[in-house]
Parts: C-alpha cells; structure tokens; sequence
C-alpha cells in the first residue's frame, strides 16, 4: 500500500466507517507507474449511504478527499453503496473503463 492509497484509507474508514471498502490504485492502466498514485478506484458500503442519492455519495467522498484531489489525484472512481445495496449485488462491482490511451 502506497502512502496516498494510505491516506484514502484512513480519511474514508475514519469519516464513513464503512463495513466494506476496496481502494485500488489504477494509474498503471493509465500508462503511469504504481508508485505514481494518481488513479484510484474506491468501492464503499456504508450506513453513511442510507438516503442519499448518487450524487450526494460522490460528492461526500469527494469532500473527504478535496486535499488530495487538488493536486494530488488525478483521477477518482467512486462506487458507493448503503449494506442493503450491497447484499443486493451480492458485492458485485462495475469494472473501470478502459483508459483510452493504453
């Protein structure tokens, strides 16, 4: 684990408390080193999530992560889901698109 996947880590588990939360770091699909740490993918279940729309759950994660994404993260995918969501999709993920240049 890199220090900036450590970061995402620590800022999300300790402002969402999510049951479940995968972090990867995807900038290797985007031609970029895995020490560059500049794409990552998050997947979040949290009671956090009750009521909320889809938006609202990008925008929290985005506000708990607005340091780094000033200059830090390039790119965030962010798949966000309440506990009942995710026993529906029996923790089923949508896969990243391919990064158009590599």
């Amino acid at each position: 684990m890199g220090p900036m996947e450590k970061v995402i880590r620590e800022k999300l588990s300790g402002l969402l408390a999510p049951m479940v939360l995968d972090i990867d770091n995807e900038s290797p699909k985007h031609g970029l080193p895995l020490e560059a740490e500049k794409h990552f993918r998050v997947v979040a279940v949290s009671e956090f999530f009750i009521g909320l729309s889809r938006l609202e759950r990008h925008r929290r994660v985005h506000e708990i992560l607005s340091e780094e994404l000033k200059d830090q993260i390039h790119a965030l995918s962010v798949q966000a889901f309440t506990p009942e969501e995710w026993r529906a999709r029996e923790g089923q993920t949508h896969a990243s698109p391919n990064c158009r240049g590599h």
